[in-house]
């Protein structure tokens, strides 16, 4: 069969000629050719074998074309016993036909024999052995990506199908069977016709020893026909949806077009997340080509209809659980990708100065990365052999014992109890107008979005708990991943396993012995997980490659939007670095500097969380809730935080012995005395002090909250990037002890005096996280409200309960509960709403004196209760006595209660069409932006 294969056509017709097993004839049934295919075929064979070439039309599907070749040899009045079938791209070993025939007459029951299938022009690398079809329609092969040729599948064995290039078929069995099928004129026909001939009780054989070098050309869309087109991979996925549909038992159709249509879907996803578009489209395109088509495919299964030798045909059939594999291996593959693809930037940097001449090929590490040592051992003994490994674990499990108050829950300090479901995160992100107080218009936190989503194969309550305890570990192996590429950045030799490990759990213990996790500042324990990632995906600003250089800027834009959400003031403090670490550039490097490729992934990086933070950010400067952005996120007010703590690496109040983090900064200084790496550790040191010059005015400013209190502007993210250029900067100015032999007595006694600060530093803060991490995070005092009540605002929204403080000397302060108290996601919403004058005038109408028109009104407001905390004022409990519509209710000793009478019904739902906007745009660029980050895969042919 040919159709424009003068490319492959030579080389065929030389392999049909050397053949060892004489050919009786050949039929050469051309389609259309405009390249004189059918011109080189005769000039070939004429006079050397009989020959009878048949000429048909370029839209000619193969079935058709082989069931011509038929009726050419029936005209010919032969009719042999076999057939052996070739394309113009498929160029056969001298000895193909004599293993087939061999085969052949020692297997009297096969009726169709496959040769190998080689790659051509490769020539060793294996492209099939027999095929298969999984219940998703993936063409199953049973080899390895680019597996080569060694023997390793050298056995005759019955398949499902052969592939029809270089099939050797027994004639009367093709004929029986009605041929390839004319629904599938180019691809999947031959997985039809072995789905038949399996059901028919007959036998396909794979036999290795007969070779067939196949260039595939239509399928790698080398050459395009009438058939095929430009959309070559929407012919493939129609032919595999219609073979399921025609083949499949008629118990299990429902089942089998439901599953094609969830895996269509599925299969779109993950093409559109590697950019495959075209495709993607093409795959739902197969899909509705086939559905839209049912008559097809019921006159295909009536032709089947007799054909039940189905338990040989589920043998035969691809398991089951086989496209479930697939899709954890191109998750894992995704995931791989997406995570490695700053890893490598030294090695492409280097690459490209040798390329221009400016650097030699670096020479080989004298450290090794791997476990080459012991790469002939097992597992367990390279584990047990491996100092770093074991330290390593230890450290985890350190780490583990610290946060053991996790388990059954976790509040306390700045961190409230979590709401009972998730759904409750999810009315925050969506709602315009919250039942907080007297309602609020103050926008969600951002980290509600998150949690929503993490939470949803978890729960909240075990959500929070496994943030808490999985934090260190996470920022341990991070903090890691960056430390083993800056190191790389530095020297070709890289960072030592052991210095990556002190730096990776120096920078773990620091959110810890800060205090963050004892005083249930949860925001900052995720950010410091959060943060090395970060810095690890901003080194591809240094990638050579300008395309990797714009995937950092989308996949550091998205990983900053996380480290917004969980510490607004990160995306500032990261926006003043950026500015006037750009700004340096363009004095220092003005060339490179203004080249866009260069300078806008990193403003990328910082406009992507504008973007998709817009509906928490925009609302809260509409809403004079703009406070929000520069405050640390959970429960306020919290201690503020000096300038010593921040040296200190404590925060206010909290945290280990001084000393302990006084180490690091020490170390980091140090740092600046050895040469080879200086300019790299005074960069770390530019971080740092661009960080602590943002710092200042957030120190010495104060945030006015709902009520009598202020709160200082978050610092927790600065103690992080500060501990995070310290650490970096003791890492660089550790690659020094590696030439400790080599330097004088009395300096080798100091840098050890140094290594020994370095270790006992890190040493003691995991030894007090573990012992006395978690005392800090003490519960507030209990509620003044109330079982009764409580269980009743539960209940119903608009139950709530209104809590009076103070006297009329003193002032008078109120705040409302509702549901099951405060809970995480709406400290923020209720510290940053803005006091109601109007709310304020009716409650101090009702205190001074009887009103019962400010007791409708509070009915109106969803309020049922009002509670007098202790010590109650008489003055005011005497005129919320004698007001008309208030009831006195039982209560705790030394509070005063009443309860509002007529009770109140819904609150209003006041829906806002801007919230559904900004959701929509969030909805619509998240997606979009994470597949700008993640990387195009490279994909196989049977992907």
């Amino acid at each position: 069969m040919s159709h424009d294969g003068a490319s492959w056509l030579p080389a065929v017709l030389d392999g049909l000629l050397a053949q060892i097993a004489p050919v009786a004839r050949v039929v050469a049934v051309d389609t259309g050719s405009r390249d004189g295919s059918a011109d080189l075929v005769r000039t070939a064979l004429e006079g050397r074998v009989p020959l009878t070439v048949r000429a048909r039309p370029g839209d000619t599907g193969f079935p058709d074309a082989v069931a011509d070749g038929l009726v050419a040899l029936a005209e010919a009045g032969h009719e042999p016993e076999w057939i052996w079938i070739l394309h113009d791209d498929a160029n056969p070993a001298p000895d193909a036909l004599a293993e087939l025939l061999a085969a052949a007459a020692a297997r009297p029951d096969a009726d169709f024999l496959g040769p190998k299938l080689r790659e051509w022009p490769s020539l060793r690398r294996l492209l099939e052995l027999g095929v298969t079809i999984s219940g998703t329609g993936r063409r199953e092969t049973g080899l390895e990506r680019g597996e080569y040729d060694q023997g390793q599948h050298d056995e005759v064995r019955e398949v499902l199908a052969v592939n029809s290039a270089g099939v050797l078929v027994r004639r009367t069995a093709l004929e029986e069977l009605g041929g390839y099928s004319p629904e599938l004129p180019i691809f999947g026909n031959d997985l039809d016709l072995g789905w038949r001939a399996a059901a028919a009780g007959r036998t396909t054989l794979i036999v290795p020893s007969a070779v067939v070098f196949h260039a595939e050309a239509a399928h790698r869309g080398i050459r395009r026909t009438p058939l095929t087109g430009r959309h070559t991979h929407f012919q493939e996925r129609r032919a595999a949806l219609f073979t399921l549909l025609a083949n499949a038992r008629g118990a299990t159709l429902p089942f089998q077009t439901i599953r094609l249509v969830l895996g269509t879907l599925l299969r779109v996803v993950g093409l559109l997340c590697v950019r495959a578009v075209g495709e993607a489209l093409d795959e739902l395109a197969a899909l509705i080509s086939v559905l839209r088509h049912p008559g097809r495919v019921r006159a295909a299964r009536r032709a089947r209809t007799g054909t039940g030798d189905r338990a040989r045909v589920r043998r035969l059939l691809a398991p089951w659980w086989l496209p479930y594999r697939h899709g954890l291996d191109f998750v894992g593959d995704l995931v791989a990708a997406a995570t490695n693809q700053a890893a490598d930037v030294a090695d492409r940097r280097r690459a490209a100065a040798a390329e221009r001449g400016a650097a030699k090929a670096p020479p080989a590490a004298r450290h090794r990365d791997e476990e080459d040592e012991f790469a002939d051992t097992g597992i367990v003994v390279r584990f047990f052999t491996s100092p770093v490994a074991v330290a390593t674990a230890i450290t985890v499990i350190a780490l583990l014992v610290g946060v053991r108050d996790v388990v059954g829950g976790i509040s306390g300090g700045a961190l409230s109890p979590t709401p009972d479901g998730i759904g409750a995160w999810w009315a925050l992100h969506v709602e315009a107008n919250h039942p907080i107080g007297f309602g609020s218009a103050v926008p969600a936190p951002p980290y509600v979005l998150l949690l929503a989503l993490l939470g949803i194969p978890f729960g909240p309550s075990l959500l929070m708990s496994l943030l808490m305890a999985l934090a260190a570990p996470f920022g341990l192996w991070g903090a890691w991943r960056f430390l083993r590429v800056v190191g790389r950045l530095v020297t070709p030799y890289g960072a030592p396993r052991w210095l990556l490990l002190w730096g990776a759990v120096t920078w773990a213990l620091v959110p810890l012995v800060a205090g963050a996790w004892g005083g249930g500042r949860w925001g900052i324990v995720v950010a410091a997980a959060v943060l090395p990632w970060m810095a690890h995906s901003a080194l591809g600003f240094a990638d050579p490659d300008a395309a990797h250089r714009r995937r950092a800027g989308w996949r550091t834009g998205l990983l900053l939007a996380v480290l917004t959400a969980v510490a607004p003031p990160a995306w500032f403090v990261t926006a003043v670095l950026v500015a006037v670490l750009l700004g340096c550039a363009v004095r220092l490097v003005p060339g490179e500097a203004r080249d866009r490729t260069v300078w806008g992934p990193p403003v990328a990086a910082l406009l992507v969380p504008l973007v998709v933070l817009l509906p928490w950010w925009l609302p809260a400067l509409l809403e004079g809730a703009a406070a929000g952005t520069l405050l640390d996120i959970g429960r306020w007010p919290t201690a503020a935080t000096s300038g010593w703590d921040l040296v200190a690496g404590r925060l206010g109040g909290l945290g280990a012995p001084a000393w302990i983090g006084f180490a690091l900064p020490v170390l980091a200084l140090l740092a600046l005395i050895p040469r080879a790496t200086r300019i790299s550790v005074i960069f770390c040191w530019l971080v740092a002090a661009i960080t602590a010059v943002v710092a200042i005015p957030l120190a010495v400013t104060r945030v006015d909250l709902s009520g009598t209190t202020s709160q200082q502007p978050g610092l927790g993210v600065v103690l992080l990037f500060l501990a995070g250029a310290w650490v970096s900067a003791a890492v660089l100015g550790g690659l020094a002890l590696h030439h400790l032999g080599d330097q004088a007595k009395p300096a080798q006694a100091g840098l050890a005096l140094v290594a020994l600060a370095g270790i006992v530093a890190p040493l003691a803060g995991l030894v007090w996280f573990a012992g006395w991490g978690s005392e800090d995070l003490t519960d507030p005092p209990p509620s003044d409200v109330p079982v009764y009540m409580a269980q009743r605002a539960e209940q119903a929204e608009q139950d709530g309960v209104l809590v009076l403080r103070g006297s009329i000397d003193d002032g008078v302060r109120y705040e409302v509960r509702r549901g099951d108290g405060p809970t995480v996601g709406e400290d923020e919403i209720a510290a940053l709403t803005p006091e109601d004058p109007a709310v304020s005038a009716t409650i101090r109408s009702l205190v001074t004196s009887p009103d019962p028109d400010a007791v409708a009104e509070l009915s109106k407001r969803g309020i049922l209760y009002i509670v007098q905390a202790a010590p109650a004022d008489g003055a005011v409990a005497a005129s919320l006595d004698a007001t008309s519509g208030l009831v006195q209710a039982s209560s705790e000793r030394g509070t005063r209660a009443w309860q509002v009478t007529p009770e109140p019904g819904p609150l209003p739902d006041d829906g806002s069409w801007l919230r559904w906007i900004l959701l929509a745009v969030q909805g619509a660029a998240i997606p979009v932006l994470v597949v700008l980050a993640l990387p195009p895969l490279r994909r196989n042919r049977d992907d």
